[in-house]
């Protein structure tokens, strides 16, 4: 006997079909004996068949890869900066911390310049329906990007709150200590300072100097807004010295991760996950006295980094 088969979906449902013959099946029948016998052969084999195979997603959902945003339904605006390989790197990210996130049972999760809202998005599709707890906020300066990020969440068929504002202006007492994950892709791209803080596309990558200007306003309100079990996931490029902010952070208690490092033609983009570490505040605590020098500090961080960097991911 010789078979073969064929799956498809609809619906959410998956179809497995197994149509298979014999030469009993398939010799010339005499009479109309022959033709029944044919027919429902066949058709008694294909029904039991589609019984047995027909599966739905919730019947397995351990196998289903988790969603992320659809490049076909995001939104976009002239004046609204698209998805690139900084956003992908961003939500690759995401992905990789998947079951710490939702073992993190976050409570408010928010994204800082959320430009055609492929991360929000994302995030919230990452955590789907598991976070059932989760609450979203996104805010940017780009009028329009609000617009585009509501079509985008809408077309996924998920929700956040969207602020106009420039970083989290007007929300940093409401939800001072209380953001249990953010995510934040800045205008990282070293320009000229009087390009920095415009209401068109640039808002999304000018810099200013080394590209600092504006990831350096961003890091204290982040420390404002994160709660004490708070992750920061932010992406940086090579050229804006992401030790020197590892090391800043440090100072203020933070502990470091790479969690996803990629190099193009064009720039080596670094995305690093910040989060309280008690261990790192009471050695600060322990070391007033005797305050180490920043090479000292920085020689520390690289050696934390060593196993990790030896893992670098490639386009």
């Amino acid at each position: 006997m010789q078979f073969c088969c064929f799956t498809f979906s609809l619906s959410n449902d998956l179809f497995v079909l197994f149509p298979f013959w014999s030469e009993s099946f398939w010799s010339p029948a005499t009479g109309d004996e022959g033709n029944f016998r044919q027919r429902s052969s066949t058709s008694f084999i294909l029904c039991k068949i589609y019984v047995i195979c027909r599966l739905k997603e919730s019947e397995f959902p351990e196998k289903m890869p988790p969603r992320i945003a659809q490049i076909r339904l995001v939104s976009s605006h002239p004046q609204v900066y698209e998805p690139c390989n900084d956003s992908y790197a961003l939500v690759d990210a995401l992905l990789a911390d998947r079951t710490k996130l939702l073992e993190h049972h976050p409570t408010i999760c928010m994204e800082v310049g959320c430009g055609s809202g492929y991360v929000i998005t994302s995030l919230a599709l990452i955590l789907g329906s598991e976070a059932k707890n989760a609450y979203y906020f996104a805010t940017d300066v780009n009028p329009h990007a609000a617009t585009v990020t509501r079509e985008t969440l809408e077309a996924h068929g998920v929700h956040a709150e969207l602020v106009t504002t420039n970083i989290a202006s007007g929300l940093e007492k409401r939800l001072s200590g209380l953001v249990d994950v953010m995510v934040v892709n800045p205008p990282y791209v070293p320009t000229p300072d009087e390009e920095v803080g415009s209401l068109g596309l640039s808002s999304a990558w000018a810099g200013g100097e080394n590209g600092r200007s504006v990831i350096d306003k961003i890091l204290p309100v982040a420390d404002n807004l994160l709660s004490d079990k708070g992750w920061l996931y932010m992406l940086f490029l090579a050229a804006n010295d992401p030790l020197q902010i590892c090391l800043q952070m440090r100072d203020k208690g933070y502990g470091a991760k790479i969690v996803v490092q990629r190099s193009t033609e064009e720039e080596t983009l670094h995305v690093i996950k910040f989060w309280r570490d008690p261990d790192i505040q009471m050695e600060g605590n322990e070391a007033n006295s005797t305050p180490k020098t920043a090479p000292q500090r920085g020689l520390e961080f690289l050696l934390s980094q060593i196993s990790r960097l030896s893992f670098r991911e490639r386009q």
